[in-house]
């Protein structure tokens, strides 16, 4: 059967114009490599720091091993160790694992206070300023991170605060974003992209371990603040809000777009006020909200943490240690691409329902990351195995994206960014608190045994958080996600609206 050709609704033609959807795929690369670049800041810390801060376990090999010069800097815990293992001029850090905790877990002291106004303002305003403009002054205070370092540490902090607080919109931003360009049934693969920043934090890993080897920890803030910058750019010059704005778009391409969006949420049917009452009292948005916080506390505190437990624990030097760390980030990215193509093809042959293909997804994603970090425990302290473990982890992990992580869109497409902003508020409380536990744990005791420790809280949190989803979570859209407006349009409003049109138009004929 012959596919009917789109018809221009005001004219009554055929739409004759070009059927490339080439500014979808536009947006989809700029969002992909948007998030690649936003870990980029947030993870070259992770990394830099295993060189900013010595290994006092090999402190006096150093020092008989080679001449060395000390100079003191403003701040009583730093010191410049000049040596042949360092860069010319590296500055070195004298900070105990508390204080190194602190620093890491700071950023989540500004990611957590705009979450849920980045969601909202998105949904206000639009995604495209609200996202791009906080990715340009996140890079702009990375550029800065290295002269704060050497000030003192509270100055770095200050910036680890306020690069958490322009990233904090960014997440909840893209899903209103996604509900404008996105079609229902294609959001899945959508959502990998928000998963390239897996990606990036597996290319800036060991990226960073090889700048820093050679020019020092410093060049991992000049070289990802700089990428952030150029992202920024191209970002305000290709992405627009809606297809309606974009001025390269073709005529096919934005037809085919608001069709089928139109078909899940109407245009023109969005309330105008955000129902709080009915959001907090939602078992749905909670089951997102708690199996996200779930998920990303487990996420971060591997993130946050898994270059130090191998500089410590399995001994890697910096070059492995940048590549091993990268490698669960890969595999995190490959599994969130594969997981999205795969439940948007589920959802369009429609042989499972879409609440089943979201929760059989998010128990690949979230539940079997909780076993394995039970096998962390009986066979984490061997290189090998706790390489392969932490990777098969992450690489399930990614799973999310046919699972909770996009379910926002399908409950209520008009207030994603706020429900989104919810999860990841709740979930910048879990990455703060991973590094105040991790740092407490193994503050002057970086043993196996405090580890496994961590460990057994990762694996309960995980599962818990996906036990949660897998009982209230569901994939059908709410009631409250259209305004009176929707319902009226249903009813003998919309055939009054009808019957009202002849006489505009013998109106304004006369």
């Amino acid at each position: 059967m012959k596919k009917e050709e789109p018809v221009n609704v005001e004219t009554g033609l055929v739409i004759k114009q070009n059927r490339s959807m080439n500014c979808s795929r536009i947006l989809n690369l700029m969002v992909l490599v948007g998030f690649m670049v936003n870990y980029m800041l947030r993870v070259n810390f992770t990394i830099a720091i295993v060189d900013m801060v010595p290994n006092h376990k090999q402190n006096v090999s150093i020092e008989q091993a080679t001449n060395f010069s000390i100079s003191p800097l403003n701040d009583t815990n730093a010191t410049v160790i000049r040596t042949h293992s360092s860069s010319p001029g590296s500055v070195k850090f004298n900070w105990s694992e508390y204080e190194q905790n602190m620093i890491l877990g700071s950023f989540f002291w500004g990611y957590v206070l705009t979450e849920l106004p980045g969601g909202r303002l998105s949904e206000m305003i639009g995604a495209r300023p609200v996202f791009g403009y906080s990715m340009l002054l996140a890079s702009m205070v990375t550029l800065l991170t290295p002269m704060a370092a050497k000030i003192s540490i509270y100055c770095l902090i200050f910036c680890r605060v306020f690069l958490g607080f322009t990233l904090g919109v960014t997440w909840p931003a893209i899903l209103p974003l996604a509900a404008n360009w996105i079609p229902p049934n294609e959001r899945s693969k959508f959502m990998s992209n928000m998963m390239a920043s897996t990606l990036g934090a597996a290319i800036t890993l060991p990226v960073c371990g090889i700048l820093i080897s050679a020019w020092g920890w410093e060049s991992a803030f000049y070289i990802t603040g700089l990428v952030g910058l150029a992202w920024s750019a191209l970002w305000f010059n290709l992405v627009f809000e809606t297809p309606a704005v974009h001025p390269r778009i073709s005529e096919f391409e934005r037809n085919y777009i608001e069709t089928e969006i139109a078909k899940q949420s109407k245009p023109g049917t969005k309330p105008k006020k955000l129902p709080w009452i009915k959001i907090l009292t939602s078992l749905p948005v909670w089951a997102i909200v708690i199996t996200h916080g779930a998920s990303v506390f487990g996420y971060f505190t591997i993130v946050n943490q898994l270059p130090t437990y191998m500089k410590y624990l399995l001994h890697y030097d910096i070059k492995s240690n940048g590549f091993l760390s990268s490698l669960p980030y890969l595999g995190k990215y490959v599994m969130a691409l594969f997981a999205g193509i795969v439940a948007d093809r589920l959802l369009n042959s429609e042989k499972i329902s879409k609440t089943m293909t979201r929760k059989i997804f998010t128990f690949i994603g979230v539940f079997t990351p909780g076993l394995l970090m039970i096998l962390q425990v009986y066979l984490g302290n061997n290189q090998v195995w706790s390489v392969i473990i932490f990777t098969i982890a992450l690489t399930m992990n990614g799973a999310v994206t046919g699972g909770y992580l996009g379910n926002g869109l399908d409950i209520a497409p008009n207030f994603s960014g706020t429900i989104f902003g919810m999860a990841n508020t709740l979930s910048s409380f879990g990455g703060s608190l991973s590094s105040y536990i991790v740092g407490k744990l193994t503050n002057n005791n970086q043993t196996f045994e405090q580890w496994c420790i961590v460990f057994w809280i990762l694996a309960a949190t995980y599962m818990c958080g996906a036990m949660v989803f897998l009982i209230f979570g569901t994939a059908k859209t709410l009631s409250w996600n259209s305004g009176p407006n929707a319902e009226e349009s249903n009813g003998v409003h919309i055939n009054e609206m009808e019957a009202m049109k002849p006489l505009k138009t013998s109106s304004n004929s006369q």
